[in-house]
């Protein structure tokens, strides 16, 4: 049990292993020439060579995705919960939300330099749009999908539709969210870099569209690793949460 405990745990170490020796191999068996493909190692050693400017840039993304994800985070349970709880107010916003998710937020970036300037907001206000809807989506359809018998039975026994809403719904819809939570924390990344290569003088996607234009692949593929290591440890961050606060909603799995 332990050894296979072990194994599972060290599968993802050795999966990005894998994946850094095959890129490794690729690049040195074809001779590919780094200001088209770095190897793996020449960007670290290079990520080294600039860690304080990398990890300056890296600060102001981590702050800027934060910042986006937590307003969407609120704007999103409490959209959501009003979506999942009320049919009509579903069939009214279902198609405005799958419209808006529809426009490609690196369109909206022009957008808002005009209205907040080139810097930090456009790069929040990105990171909060793209990671929204997830948020919404899972956390309505965790609240709509509550069972009709569950509510009458509820409903028999004298709650409200407060009652049934705060203290079933909400717990109930909670897998959905922490769901979401990863999916969005990691779409929020996105939404920043892209601003910072637009709209920004600082940031790692500034850092990328700077190292980009003097043909040093390296270190642009250094800002990949960064951004990718930072997407990685907030989406275990949040699953951490999800298999302490979600516990019922996993117990068939804990034993696998």
């Amino acid at each position: 049990m332990n050894k296979k405990l072990n194994l599972r745990k060290a599968t993802p170490w050795i999966s990005a292993i894998g994946l850094f020796v095959i890129w490794e191999l690729i690049v040195r068996i074809f001779n590919i020439p780094p200001y088209v493909l770095p190897t793996p190692s020449e960007s670290i050693m290079v990520g080294w060579q600039f860690h304080d400017a990398i990890w300056m840039h890296a600060i102001h993304t981590l702050y800027t995705t934060l910042a986006g994800f937590a307003i969407a985070v609120v704007f999103g349970v409490v959209l959501g919960a009003l979506v999942g709880s009320s049919r009509a107010i579903y069939d009214a916003a279902n198609p405005l939300l799958v419209g808006f998710n529809s426009v490609p937020k690196v369109a909206l970036v022009p957008v808002l330099v005009m209205w907040f300037g080139i810097g930090t907001v456009p790069a929040i206000i990105t990171a909060f749009l793209i990671s929204f809807f997830p948020i919404v989506v899972n956390v309505a359809t965790g609240l709509a999908t509550l069972e009709p018998e569950l509510r009458d039975v509820l409903r028999s026994l004298g709650a409200t539709r407060k009652d049934i809403l705060i203290k079933v719904g909400f717990p109930r819809a909670m897998p959905y969210f922490f769901a979401s939570l990863k999916v969005a924390i990691t779409l929020a990344f996105v939404g920043s870099v892209i601003s910072e290569t637009v709209a920004s003088n600082v940031g790692v996607g500034y850092l990328m569209l700077s190292a980009s234009s003097k043909f040093n692949m390296p270190l642009v593929f250094a800002g990949l690793l960064v951004i990718a290591v930072m997407g990685i440890v907030m989406y275990e961050v949040f699953n951490i949460i999800e298999r302490r606060s979600t516990k019922w909603a996993n117990r068939a799995n804990q034993s696998t």
